[in-house]
């Protein structure tokens, strides 16, 4: 997904998702998702041992993006900074330690609890201890995506996908980075769509990216309602019922039914995206076949993008696609 710099705002939109949900709405969701062994050590760790994040983060390997999404879940705790800290000085060196330091540093930085400087330092630090990882590039990603500057958004995506072509949640960010430009008056012709689409075709035809497409139409829509450019009921927006919408949806649902990956560590942000994507259009039907494989993992984003209250506006969703409600 080749992107240009005037493609870009400089820092977080005031529409940014981590805005959205009323205050305590996001302790009902856990971050880690399914990851049974990622709860388990993050248990662990909260409990003072970290042999089992330490032992958990070995054998993911150089599966970038389950390293990502377990480091970066592992990260979010308010104690992980002692955490890694300790770790660290226990096994200097540990290219393991030091992300997950530079992550929890990061988090505390968005959070305006840390320097960033330092956090950038530290992501530094972690890069140059295991250059062909992308995850301290992610860490970058997420501290600009945050506080800017849009060239150090640009220069941690060119590194990501460097290391890592069809990084889920970097393409993610940059996604909502995009959907906060403003548009040239079509509903249909906002740029976050074509580089979407663009990312969706250049990933192999297995890749999750082919959901992307239904993420940048939950963007947009997160910046027209929080700007009163659009209705604040999703269902009532017809924002996804232009062509390009309704031929985005179908192409998703049928990369799902064909592709479906059980084991891909993000696939239920997917899920919870084309769910929220084929309710807003009136396909209750297939709707129903994603709530069914979604259980109770729903995500954040993007319920809470029309509603202050995300976890109920998933449940009445999947009540009614199911016929429960």
């Amino acid at each position: 997904m080749p992107l240009s710099p005037p493609l870009l705002g400089t820092r977080r939109a005031a529409t940014d998702p981590s805005d959205a949900p009323a205050p305590g709405a996001r302790d009902a969701f856990d971050a880690a998702l399914d990851d049974a062994e990622l709860r388990t050590a993050r248990a662990a760790l909260a409990q003072g041992r970290r042999q089992a994040a330490r032992s958990l983060l070995v054998h993911t390997g150089d599966d970038w993006d389950r390293r990502g999404h377990r480091l970066t879940v592992l990260a979010r705790d308010a104690r992980a900074t002692a955490w890694a800290g300790d770790w660290l000085a226990a096994e200097p060196g540990s290219a393991d330690a030091a992300t997950l330091l530079a992550l929890a540093l990061v988090h505390r930085a968005v959070r305006g609890e840390e320097d960033p400087g330092r956090a950038r330092d530290s992501c530094a630090t972690a890069a140059a201890l295991a250059p062909a990882d992308p995850t301290p590039w992610l860490g970058l990603l997420l501290l600009a995506r945050a506080l800017g500057p849009e060239s150090a958004l640009l220069d941690a995506f060119a590194e990501l996908r460097r290391r890592h072509p069809e990084h889920h949640h970097a393409h993610h960010l940059m996604i909502a980075c995009l959907a906060e430009r403003p548009g040239c008056g079509r509903a249909e012709a906002h740029e976050v769509y074509d580089a979407a689409e663009r990312a969706a075709a250049e990933a192999p035809a297995d890749s999750p990216l082919a959901v992307l497409p239904v993420v940048a139409y939950a963007e947009r829509y997160r910046v027209l309602a929080a700007t009163g450019l659009g209705p604040a009921d999703p269902a009532a927006s017809r924002h996804w019922s232009g062509p390009r919408a309704r031929r985005v949806l179908g192409a998703s649902f049928d990369w799902w039914l064909e592709w479906e990956h059980d084991e891909h560590p993000r696939r239920l942000i997917d899920l919870n995206h084309l769910a929220f994507a084929l309710t807003c259009a009136g396909r209750p039907a297939e709707a129903a076949a994603l709530f069914q494989r979604i259980g109770d993992h729903a995500t954040p984003e993007p319920w809470a993008y029309a509603h202050r209250d995300p976890l109920a506006a998933f449940r009445t969703a999947r009540a009614r696609a199911l016929g429960h409600g």
